[in-house]
């Protein structure tokens, strides 16, 4: 089955004009789509169901629970599914069932290992203030961000260690931040910053399929090996800001076979 995938449209400043792929029965949209939520609407009636995991730019100047409710509830309203920490069953028209896992996955600073984490943290003050997002009337600042980033791991790690037992065939994880620093954006390389948008989570994409994320305002599609199974492959189809020309080479119709 192919899949659609779209994230970091930001449609509240960006003009784009969004079609259903041809031949895809699924669309994915991985995050950052419209700081102000209006731009979810273009989707509702797609002709083909629709996923949505948040981006970070979602939150923005926003308290964090209650955007993530109330996106939750615009995405039901326009009927399309809303994935945070939870699972879905995708039957596709050949028959194939496709586990659909779903989680912003936040940054926990650890991409470079525990010693660096400190220095990472600091370096995401910049994007904190950007956000400008609260939770229980305090900033959300990288210490509240790392902790919601452990229970999106937990979550997805748990998950990952469940055998399908004839449920479904293959697992599909959709986060908005990157699962590892093969995706960083290479204009900036690894620097400290780099660790606000991926995360070191490549063992846990052997246990996956296929990984489609957002974040990074650049397109990657690259194989991770699997002992005596087809690798993992993680895609992302990020546009980005066409001002600072990110969106040159985008494919807005591209799909991914699953």
């Amino acid at each position: 089955m192919k899949l659609q995938l779209l994230s970091d449209l930001h449609l509240e400043t960006e003009s784009l004009a969004v079609a259903p792929a041809p031949g895809a029965e699924l669309l994915v949209l991985a995050g950052d789509i419209d700081s102000g939520w209006a731009g979810y609407e273009r989707f509702a009636g797609w002709p083909v169901p629709v996923v949505v995991v948040a981006g970070n730019h979602e939150f923005d100047g926003r308290d964090f629970d209650a955007a993530a409710a109330g996106l939750r509830a615009l995405c039901q309203g326009l009927g399309l599914s809303f994935l945070e920490r939870e699972s879905l069953l995708f039957t596709a028209a050949d028959g194939q069932r496709l586990r659909i896992l779903g989680s912003t996955r936040w940054s926990d600073f650890d991409l470079y290992g525990a010693a660096q984490r400190e220095r990472a943290q600091r370096a995401s003050e910049y994007f904190m203030r950007l956000m400008r997002a609260t939770r229980a009337g305090q900033a959300l600042d990288a210490a509240a961000v790392r902790a919601e980033a452990l229970v999106c791991r937990a979550w997805l790690e748990a998950e990952l260690q469940i055998l399908p037992l004839g449920r479904w065939d293959k697992t599909l994880v959709v986060t908005h931040f990157a699962p590892s620093l093969r995706s960083m954006d290479r204009r900036f390389g690894a620097q400290p910053g780099t660790a606000s948008f991926c995360n070191a989570d490549d063992e846990l994409i052997v246990r996956a399929d296929l990984w489609l994320h957002g974040h990074l305002h650049c397109r990657h599609d690259y194989l991770v090996p699997r002992a005596g199974r087809a690798p993992s492959r993680v895609v992302c189809n990020a546009r980005g800001l066409a001002g600072k020309g990110e969106d040159a080479g985008h494919a807005p119709l591209l799909t991914v076979e699953v």
